[in-house]
Formats: structure tokens, sequence, C-alpha cells
């Protein structure tokens, strides 16, 4: 018995003494798109909870795989946690992405989203019937601007052009800021973006919505049809972001992170902010939930992936 407590005594210093020095959030995509806004967001009302800085560190390329590789070849300290979607994505469309599902422990969901179909105003497309009739029209002629394989905008209009029986051609960029810049340079005509990354430019008029990719709409993106009066009943996309830290990270740790992640999404002024920018926040009940529901959606997501014949060696 004696044994047991004296090896308990260091996990329980560790914890009491976790964090003494900042905190790394790392996200796979540059500044301007839903990733960054969530990473940022997140870092400053858990920096109240913990009492150290938590720094928002963006690190594009290959699909939010550097990120991840970073993450999961990290110290298991709770100092480097990686904000990300789901890793079925990447390990599906990848070769060697360079990590495993096996390589992470989930902390909490942080928020939830719809993408949004958006054109440059200068398309003479109105509506989501049109952009249909447009691409059955012109097959392969409507350039979509997206935010590299595995993103949500590559797998938004991955599902459309399946769901729609339209051939869209997809360019891929290294993140929603710079695709939807493309979109507004009229470079590409459309996109599938995330809201967080366009609802500014939607109020000011620089870029026409067509649907919100959720058959009944979303309260957080209102004035925008959803798919089912857009009419492409068939179509539904959405998204998440989450924290994820490196396997072997200690239980009271990966807690500590959790309950002050859930502890600022718990706050109105937050979950208001979360809102404008056309989002929900879905805070996970435990780390434990959110492994479940990680576990849950793979399978779909991988048969989705495969069935698209999308791959990147």
């Amino acid at each position: 018995m004696r044994f047991l407590l004296l090896l308990c005594i260091p996990l329980q210093v560790w914890a009491q003494a976790y964090p003494s020095k900042p905190v790394r959030i790392v996200v796979g995509y540059p500044p301007g798109g839903s990733g960054d806004f969530t990473t940022r967001m997140i870092a400053e009302e858990m920096q109240k909870s913990l009492g150290v800085s938590v720094i928002a560190e963006n690190k594009p390329g290959a699909g939010g795989n550097l990120a991840a590789t970073e993450v999961a070849r990290a110290a298991p300290d709770g100092y480097t946690v990686l904000n990300a979607w789901h890793h079925s994505i990447n390990l599906a469309l990848y070769k060697n992405p360079g990590y495993a599902h096996k390589d992470f422990l989930p902390i909490t969901k942080i928020a939830t989203g719809p993408t949004i179909v958006v054109v440059n105003p200068n398309v003479p497309i109105k509506d989501l019937k049109e952009l249909i009739a447009y691409a059955r029209q012109y097959p392969g002629k409507l350039f979509v601007a997206s935010a590299g394989f595995g993103s949500t905008p590559n797998i938004s209009a991955t599902l459309f052009a399946a769901a729609a029986d339209v051939q869209l051609t997809q360019v891929q960029f290294k993140g929603g800021g710079p695709a939807i810049q493309s979109v507004l340079a009229g470079d590409t005509q459309l996109a599938f973006s995330t809201a967080p990354t366009v609802m500014g430019m939607i109020r000011a008029g620089r870029l026409r919505p067509l649907a919100v990719s959720m058959k009944k709409g979303s309260p957080s993106v209102p004035g925008i049809p959803g798919t089912e009066e857009a009419g492409l009943p068939g179509y539904e996309s959405t998204f998440w972001f989450g924290l994820y830290a490196p396997a072997g990270t200690p239980r009271a740790v990966v807690m500590r992170l959790h309950e002050a992640a859930v502890k600022g999404l718990a706050r109105q002024e937050v979950r208001d902010k979360i809102a404008v920018q056309g989002m929900d926040a879905t805070p996970s009940a435990s780390p434990e939930q959110f492994d479940a529901e990680i576990r849950a959606e793979g399978p779909e997501l991988e048969r989705l992936i495969r069935e698209s014949g999308a791959r990147v060696e």
C-alpha cells in the first residue's frame, strides 16, 4: 500500500505543477480560415484558466500533415497541442501522412459548422439551382477554390459534385484564406468555404452566398438557405475542429486542458463570438466522449474519400 501511495505522488505533483511554461496550439492552416480562428479563440480562452501564455501557431502544409506530425512527435507533456479535424481524412488521402490515430489523445471538440457555397458577385449565378444548371451545361468549366486535399472545402465540394451529378474543377490552395482570395480576384469562380473564412466578405457584399451545406440551414448563418430550400436536398456537409494531445500525455494533464477549453467555451461571450463566425460551440463532455465520436465518424469519412477517388501520393 505504501509503495502504491509513493507511486502516485509523482503524478499528483506533475498535475499540480502543470502548466509551468507556455502552451502551444499548432494548427495546420495559414491565417484567415476557420482553423486559424478557432485556434486563436481557444488559445485566448485557455490561458485565462491555465495561468500561462497559450500561443497559437500556424504550420501550414501538406493538408495539415506537417502540423499533425509535429505534434505527434512532440513530448507528451501537455505543452504542445494540435487543433485539427478528423484524422481519418488525411490517413485515407495520403499514402504516408507521418502519423496514425494512435499517436494522439483527443481532448475536446471546439466548434462545428457548415460550409457556405459562395461565388464571386461578377459570376452570373444567383442561386444553387443556377449553379447546378451551369455546371451541367459546361462540365469542368467551373473552377472551385479549395483549401487543399482533405480540407473541409475539398470534402464539401467533392460531396456536392457527387450529389448534384456535376463535374467541377478543384484548384488546391494552402488554406481557406488564400483560396478565397482567388475567388475575390476572379481567378476561380466559387468556393465551398468554412463560415469564419467568408462571413465578413458576405456581409460586405464581396461574395454572393448560394447555400449553407445543411439541409435546414443554420441559425448561426441566418438569411442563407439550406440545401433543401436551395434545391439539393441530398447534400449535406459539416465540419468541426478539436484539440488533441500527443499519445502518452498524462490523464491529469489531458483533463486540465479539457477543463480549461470547456470553461472558455461555456462563456456566452465566446459562444456569441463563434456564432458570429457561422459556427456553434460544441465542447465535449469528456475526452472519452470526443474519442467515441471520432471512432464513430471514421469509417464513413474513409468511405467518402475512397468513393471520391481522391488520393495524394
